[in-house]
């Protein structure tokens, strides 16, 4: 571990205004043990082009041309080339802290962790700030983690912001063709993990851009739902005690599609289905004291109806 290489990998898409910014802050960091893939998923703007530029700049740079196929094609198809025997996910638009790499790496080795996570911060300007080097860390066990990321506590289901032993990743990848692909395989990446380790210091920066897919609708967002209302019938049966944890976070999917759903009623549907997940499980989750206070306040609104519930439509997932 000490001398361990790190892969990290960066899906580029259409992201010119942005790439420069990440891939510096990337090879800027004090860890010198990196493999940089970028995955160029069919650009159009001249992001591919760059990326070409920037490994004729750096050894450590390799890049993948390949047609467009969304994020989770992009990452599989680095995933399958990868060397390193731990791997980071880095956006094209995000950036990172330059210790981010070191001080993971020695969060992994101090507390014999699988993954190891940073906090982050989300930003319409992102900047990268000076680390004071001083964090609490706190340690969880595969099932301490899982109730931790579905009940929407300091562990989220993204896969950046963190360091991964590859070997989690043997037999998974990331499902292609869906949106959310990060809660897709949350449950089952944190199933093979002995423990995760979270530092409560900011080492990433998450841009969020005019139109992002956290806050605006388009059909495909249901897929949340989908992987919500899946993944509660799987651990009913195989694993109980996460059930309550999934409930929760299907409940909050619920309340922030129904949201999102355009106010003209054109996806009558949709809202159907999430005022049918919210009936079904609000007066269970009111009662469960690791149900988050902000979703709480959204059961005690359903009960007064959808024009009591817009007063929460700044939620976001």
């Amino acid at each position: 571990m000490e001398s361990a290489l790190v892969s990290i990998i960066v899906p580029v898409y259409n992201v010119a205004a942005y790439l420069d910014r990440c891939v510096d802050s990337i090879l800027h960091q004090t860890y010198p043990m990196l493999e940089v893939l970028l995955v160029d998923d069919g650009s159009t703007d001249g992001s591919g082009e760059m990326c070409d530029t920037w490994c004729k700049r750096d050894t450590r740079i390799h890049v993948i041309h390949k047609p467009n196929g969304g994020l989770s094609s992009a990452r599989n198809a680095a995933l399958d080339m990868m060397t390193g025997s731990v791997v980071a996910f880095v956006d094209s638009d995000d950036s990172i802290e330059p210790q981010f790499v070191e001080r993971l790496m020695q969060t992994m080795r101090d507390n014999d962790a699988d993954i190891a996570v940073a906090a982050w911060e989300i930003t319409d300007n992102p900047t990268v700030h000076a680390d004071d080097g001083a964090s609490g860390t706190s340690v969880f066990t595969s099932s301490e983690a899982i109730d931790e990321v579905f009940y929407q506590g300091r562990l989220t289901n993204s896969a950046c912001s963190r360091l991964i032993k590859a070997s989690l990743f043997d037999g998974l990848r990331f499902p292609e063709g869906m949106l959310y692909e990060d809660l897709a395989i949350a449950y089952d990446l944190l199933e093979r993990v002995q423990r995760v380790a979270y530092i409560d210091t900011v080492l990433y920066h998450y841009l969020q851009r005019p139109g992002s897919i956290t806050t605006t609708f388009t059909p495909d967002r249901t897929h949340v739902l989908d992987i919500c209302e899946n993944l509660e019938k799987k651990v009913s049966t195989e694993a109980p005690q996460h059930l309550p944890a999934v409930r929760s976070r299907l409940l909050s999917a619920s309340f922030n599609i129904l949201l999102l759903c355009p106010a003209d009623r054109s996806m009558a549907d949709v809202e159907q289905r999430c005022w049918s997940n919210i009936r079904r499980l609000r007066s269970r989750c009111l009662t469960d004291r690791r149900v988050r206070a902000k979703n709480k306040a959204g059961i005690l609104l359903s009960y007064l109806g959808r024009r009591a519930l817009c007063l929460f439509r700044r939620t976001t997932l």
